[in-house]
């Protein structure tokens, strides 16, 4: 299990993420050419720097298929979605179908905390319904769901 610390760096690569996600999405510009920049631009020593390039590759290389999971559960069309709440939904769902290391709790928690930080005043609310829905609907968590006495 992960000790406190490396949870806090993953907690820290996760608000860098976001950034990088909202910049990545309002200016279209190169995914790597942003990774770049934040790795050489910020003070990211305190921050899970693997985890930063693992979240941000994959979740900038593969956003069709994050948002084809997280659309049936919107109840607006995702063009319309703030830009944090969007790059958040990315995220939390790139997060709950490839890092099963992360448990399922961890990642909403992360997500909602996330939305408090940077999102408008109920956008955590939003965040959360999504993604509990996101995780119920993907089999690898729903057998930790279950196993949990959450399903």
């Amino acid at each position: 299990m992960s000790s406190a610390p490396s949870q806090q760096r993953r907690a820290r690569a996760r608000r860098r993420v976001l950034q990088a996600l909202y910049q990545w999405q309002l200016t279209e510009g190169d995914p790597r050419a942003i990774e770049k920049q934040f790795l050489n631009e910020y003070r990211l020593g305190r921050i899970d720097l693997d985890y930063f390039s693992a979240l941000l590759r994959g979740i900038t290389d593969g956003v069709s298929a994050l948002d084809a999971v997280f659309d049936p559960f919107l109840d607006r069309p995702a063009k319309t979605l703030d830009p944090v709440e969007l790059a958040l939904l990315r995220l939390g769902t790139f997060e709950l179908m490839e890092r099963i290391d992360v448990p399922y709790r961890v990642v909403i928690d992360q997500a909602v905390e996330l939305a408090h930080g940077f999102g408008a005043e109920q956008s955590h609310r939003f965040i959360n319904g999504v993604l509990d829905k996101v995780g119920k609907s993907l089999p690898l968590r729903q057998a930790e769901l279950r196993h949990a006495g959450l399903l």
